[in-house]
C-alpha cells in the first residue's frame, strides 16, 4: 500500500498531464494533498478528461514540447519537484506507422529532454519513466515477458519505447546515479477506463460507433492482450515511486499487468463492454490491409509483486463494468467527473495507508465513501 502521510505535500512533476492516464494520475494525486506540476501538450482530443474535470485548477499547469529542453526544464526548475513521472508520450501502434519520425522525436528524444532537466533539477530524489508491455521484443512466447528479457519492436512505437527504456538506463548509470537520483521504468499492459478518447484505440472506437449507431470495425478480433482498469498501473507508479524513494534496492524496470485473468482477446473485450449498455452496438470484421500488431502479448508481473507488494485489485468483470459504467454516464451527459472521482475514491480506500487525510473530494462527492467499491448497475 501507499502511505497518505508520504504524499502528502510531496512536490511531484507529471509529464503528459492532459492526457488520458495523465488525468487520472493527477486527479489521484491532487486526492493525496500532494503539490503536483504537469508538463505537456494541450489536450491530445476533443472531447477530453482533463478539461471535463476540471484537472487544472489542481495543479500547475505547464503547457510545452516534451523535446523542448529549456521549456521543460524551465517548468520543472520552478516546481522543485522531489518525484517525476514522466508519462509524455506518442502512444499509438497505428500513429507510430502514420508519423514515424515524430514518434521517435517524441518518445526517445523527449525522454532525453526529461533526463537531462532532471540533471538540471537539484530538488529530484526520483524519476519513474514510463514505457509499455510494447518494449519487448515480441515472440508470441505463451510465458509472460520479465524484466530481464530482450527489448526491441518491429513497429515504430514499440521500438520507441525500447529505445527510451535504454535511454532511461544510460543516463542512470552515467549521470544520475552519482547524484543520488533514482530511476525506475514502469510498463505497463493495456489499460482502459472511462475518459479515453483517443482515436484507434478499442473502447473509444466502440463508445463513438454507439454513438453514432454503427456497428465498430476490427482490425484483429483475436490479438490477446494483458487488459487492466487505469487505476491499477497507475497505483502501481506510486508505489515505485514512494519504494524508490525510501529504499535503495529498488532500481530497473517493473511489470504492472493483470496477470492471466485479465487476458482476453479483443472480441471478447467488446462483447463485454457492450454487455453494459444492454446489447445496444456491435462489431464487424475489418478485414482491409493493416499493419503488423502483434497477437499475443503477456507480462510477467512477479517482480512487482515481490519486491512493491503489487498486485491487481479488479477483476476483468469489474474493469470492463467501471469503464462501461463510465461511458453509459457520459453518452447519457451524466456526473461523469463525480463518477470519477468516487471510482478513484473506492480505489484508493483500498489502496491507501490512511494516516493523514484525503483532501476534500471534489463538488457533488462530498458523500463517496472511502474503501467501498461503487456499485456498477446503474
Amino acid at each position: 500500500m501507499i502511505s497518505s502521510a508520504f504524499w502528502r505535500g510531496r512536490r511531484v512533476f507529471v509529464t503528459g498531464h492532459t492526457g488520458f492516464k495523465g488525468a487520472w494520475l493527477s486527479m489521484m494525486l491532487a486526492r493525496l494533498n500532494s503539490e503536483v506540476a504537469g508538463y505537456a501538450l494541450a489536450p491530445p482530443t476533443d472531447p477530453n478528461l482533463f478539461d471535463m474535470l476540471n484537472v487544472g485548477a489542481r495543479m500547475a499547469d505547464h503547457r510545452g514540447d516534451i523535446a523542448d529542453l529549456d521549456a521543460l526544464a524551465g517548468a520543472m526548475a520552478a516546481a522543485t519537484p522531489e518525484i517525476v513521472i514522466h508519462m509524455a508520450a506518442q502512444p499509438l501502434v497505428t500513429w507510430g506507422y502514420r508519423d514515424p519520425v515524430e514518434t521517435y522525436r517524441t518518445n526517445v528524444m523527449g525522454t532525453v529532454a526529461l533526463l537531462e532537466a532532471v540533471r538540471r533539477t537539484p530538488s529530484v530524489q526520483v524519476v519513474v519513466v514510463v514505457t509499455t508491455d510494447k518494449c519487448y521484443e515480441n515472440r508470441e512466447w505463451g510465458r509472460g515477458y520479465r524484466e530481464d528479457d530482450r527489448l526491441g519492436g518491429r513497429d515504430p512505437y514499440s521500438s520507441s519505447k525500447a529505445c527510451a527504456e535504454l535511454v532511461a538506463s544510460a543516463y542512470a548509470q552515467s549521470f544520475l546515479a552519482a547524484s543520488g537520483v533514482r530511476v525506475v521504468s514502469a510498463r505497463a499492459g493495456n489499460v482502459i477506463g472511462g475518459g479515453d478518447f483517443a482515436a484507434d484505440r478499442i473502447l473509444p472506437d466502440a463508445a463513438r460507433a454507439l454513438l453514432a449507431g454503427t456497428a465498430l470495425r476490427v482490425r484483429a478480433p483475436n490479438a490477446v492482450r494483458p487488459w487492466q482498469h487505469v487505476l491499477e498501473p497507475l497505483y502501481g507508479y506510486l508505489l515505485l515511486a514512494e519504494a524508490a524513494f525510501n529504499r535503495a534496492d529498488i532500481s530497473g524496470g517493473y511489470n504492472f499487468g493483470p496477470g492471466p485473468s485479465g487476458e482476453r482477446n479483443v472480441a471478447q473485450l467488446l462483447d463485454g463492454f457492450y454487455a453494459g449498455f444492454a446489447g445496444a452496438g456491435g462489431w464487424e470484421v475489418d478485414g482491409g490491409p493493416h499493419p503488423h500488431e502483434a497477437t499475443l502479448l503477456r507480462l510477467d508481473t512477479s517482480r512487482a509483486a515481490a519486491e512493491l507488494g503489487w498486485s491487481p485489485l479488479l477483476g476483468f468483470d469489474e474493469t470492463i463494468a467501471w469503464t462501461a459504467q463510465w461511458y453509459r454516464a457520459y453518452l447519457g451527459r451524466g456526473d461523469v467527473r463525480g463518477l470519477t472521482q468516487n471510482q478513484i475514491d473506492s480505489y484508493m480506500g483500498q489502496r491507501v495507508r490512511l494516516t493523514s487525510p484525503f483532501a476534500s473530494p471534489a463538488r457533488n462527492m462530498e458523500d463517496a465513501p472511502h474503501g467501498k467499491r461503487i456499485a456498477v448497475g446503474s
